[in-house]
């Protein structure tokens, strides 16, 4: 690890989501002469810059330049920032280290890879991050929750003794730091891959291996979580080096986690445990698999089953994640923002359909270089009926419901979320659905899924 007093550090990516806020403010108590730049504007990034309003960090902004990336001693480069830049390849051949926040914090914890129980997956893997750090916090009030979720994980470090386990959500673009490391964490899980961020990966093989490197550097004593029922977890199942554990919904596993009949039963050497009734879970299919693969990894960690079972009984959900915001007139709006790939408004539809009534999809956005064809033949098999927001994805699925002769799903184009809220409201009866669920990124009309979210949230609250 580099000493950072007085060094001159540049962040390359300070976003929105609060991660490179939390990497810069801990990067001043380290002493470090901070360097911000970003090619956001500074009226883009006006919420992120007032909180480091009277903190002494210069600010690049609209733009990188190439000097600040020769006359730095350290890059610490967003997630979201592609390793191919040109700007990193000036740093690279002037031998400046770069490195990620993911990296730096697991270097710095007291027992570093073997305290972390790191979680990754295409979906569920915010729900099975939250339901597993739900458990281990029951079994452990020391355990650290941290990741993909909004917060900076080096401003927790102070919290963390060698007793401590971290839950980390992890997605694939900071695991490409795993790769460059050779790490991998000491309880790994791959919830399922399916395909997405294709406007970053050249394609799902390449998308794939950024998500097992999750597993990929483990030592045999360590232990990795797999999707029995996910056909990419299947096939990855050689290149594991540790212990490989199991959940499956519709496969009969002798060791790992799966669903009997109407329970999440947990099968080991020692026999059959009945952990809980499906009817005590929150409801959804989905959900049933994340709590699986909680159950996994929580037992792969060593809590007890009553432990899991009165948290998994008490778990409300996530926000953002079919979320139902308000019920008006016998309608509900439900917020699914997170759903930025069409196999995640699927499970949205497969889930809610169901209930009975017409469900009023808002969908579209900004396209990740994804297909559209299966989201669309479910639009039909659900008989959903389609509002679309502007974006590049959505001539995508205009293309897509048109291929499947059912353009005259599509109700209208709206230009704003609130003109998309109130056709919903204008064509909805009681019993029916309006849902967000994208499908789509939300670059170009919000900053990201988040505020999409936020913003349905507060609009459906006013009806």
């Amino acid at each position: 690890m580099i000493e950072l007093q007085n060094k001159r550090v540049l962040v390359m990516g300070l976003g929105l989501h609060g991660g490179g806020l939390g990497v810069t403010r801990w990067l001043l108590k380290q002493g470090a002469r901070v360097t911000v730049t970003d090619l956001q504007t500074e009226s883009e990034l006006a919420t992120t810059l007032e909180q480091l309003r009277d903190a002494n960090v210069k600010f690049v902004l609209g733009e990188h330049r190439g000097t600040d990336f020769e006359n730095a001693d350290l890059i610490i480069r967003n997630p979201g920032v592609p390793r191919e830049s040109p700007f990193l390849k000036i740093a690279r051949e002037k031998n400046i280290p770069i490195r990620m926040e993911m990296g730096l914090f697991t270097e710095l914890l007291p027992r570093g890879m073997s305290q972390v129980i790191g979680i990754t997956g295409t979906k569920g893997k915010t729900t099975t991050t939250l339901m597993t750090g739900a458990i281990l916090k029951r079994a452990n009030p020391k355990t650290v929750v941290a990741g993909n979720l909004r917060i900076s994980a080096l401003e927790l470090l102070d919290q963390i003794d060698a007793d401590t386990p971290v839950v980390l959500e992890l997605s694939s673009f900071q695991l490409e730091e795993f790769e460059e490391l050779k790490r991998s964490p000491h309880i790994a899980a791959l919830t399922n891959v399916y395909p997405d961020h294709l406007n970053r990966y050249r394609d799902l093989d390449e998308y794939t291996w950024a998500k097992a490197q999750i597993f990929l550097h483990q030592a045999p004593r360590d232990i990795v979580i797999l999707n029995f029922d996910n056909g990419v977890c299947t096939r990855l199942r050689p290149k594991a080096i540790g212990q490989v554990i199991w959940f499956s919904r519709t496969r009969a596993i002798k060791q790992g986690a799966r669903l009997e009949r109407d329970w999440l039963v947990w099968n080991d050497k020692n026999g059959s445990h009945k952990i809980l009734p499906v009817a005590d879970l929150i409801q959804g299919e989905h959900n049933i698999e994340n709590a699986l693969a909680a159950i996994a990894i929580c037992k792969a960690w060593g809590a007890a089953d009553q432990t899991i079972a009165e948290t998994l009984r008490e778990f409300q959900g996530v926000p953002h994640r079919l979320e139902l915001i308000r019920e008006l007139d016998g309608v509900q709006y439900i917020n699914d923002t997170t759903a930025t790939a069409p196999n995640a408004t699927i499970v949205a539809l497969k889930t809610l359909a169901p209930r009975g009534g017409t469900i009023f999809l808002i969908a579209g956005g900004s396209d990740k270089g994804l297909r559209y064809a299966d989201m669309a033949r479910t639009i039909v098999e659900t008989r959903a009926r389609v509002i679309l927001l502007d974006g590049s994805a959505t001539q995508k699925i205009e293309n897509a419901l048109t291929a499947e002769n059912a353009a005259s799903l599509i109700i209208q184009h709206a230009e704003t979320l609130q003109e998309a809220i109130d056709v919903g409201r204008e064509n909805a009866r009681a019993g029916d659905l309006v849902l967000l669920s994208p499908g789509a990124a939300s670059f170009g009309m919000f900053a990201n899924e988040f505020e999409r979210g936020d913003k349905f949230r507060e609009l459906v609250s006013r009806l």
